[in-house]
């Protein structure tokens, strides 16, 4: 186990079912095996872990990255590398996690609403376009693009593999991969 590696933040952003979480997986996957210590901070988890007491108002989202947030400071400047894979539909929140942590990187999963929709397998947008959840992102709640990520993947124009390998490349480009 190498521990030579600067701590950093990969905070994935995007819609819900834009290919966040199987991106970060794909990215964690490579960087074990280049030795670098890497945790994965995911919503769903998190969710049902450390912010099971959080709804989905504007207020507990914002909570909810805080404290994301404040692990994903503690865990980067100890020299871990830290995937971040959370909706964060609020630039003001992401501003503040780049401040927060130790070598922020935004990478932002891009991929149109209706190609979101065919990928839920949860039946999630389909619930909000019903109205039977309120305040869903990308439906009945606004997402705010990200106005300058350090990366942007296509996720409906490129396959996860090539996600994968855009992301190692630029972490490569940024001196931390």
């Amino acid at each position: 186990m190498c521990d030579d590696h600067d701590g950093f933040t990969l905070w994935f952003t995007g819609l819900p079912c834009s290919g966040k979480s199987t991106v970060g997986d794909g990215v964690a996957a490579i960087l074990k095996e280049k030795g670098f210590r890497v945790e994965l901070l995911d919503g769903d988890v998190v969710r049902k872990e450390l912010t099971r007491d959080l709804g989905f108002s504007k207020k507990d989202r914002d909570e909810n990255i805080a404290r994301v947030t404040f692990v994903a400071k503690l865990l980067s400047r100890n020299g871990v590398a830290t995937l971040v894979s959370f909706i964060s539909p609020y630039r003001e929140l992401r501003d503040r996690a780049r401040q927060g942590t130790t070598n922020f990187v935004e990478v932002y999963t891009k991929c149109p609403v209706e190609v979101c929709i065919r990928r839920d397998v949860k039946g999630m947008y389909q619930k909000a376009i019903k109205g039977e959840i309120k305040e869903f992102t990308g439906v009945s709640d606004p997402y705010e693009e990200p106005l300058n990520p350090e990366i942007v993947l296509e996720t409906d124009k490129e396959t996860v593999d090539e996600s994968v390998a855009k992301v190692i490349k630029r972490l490569g480009e940024l001196g931390l991969a």
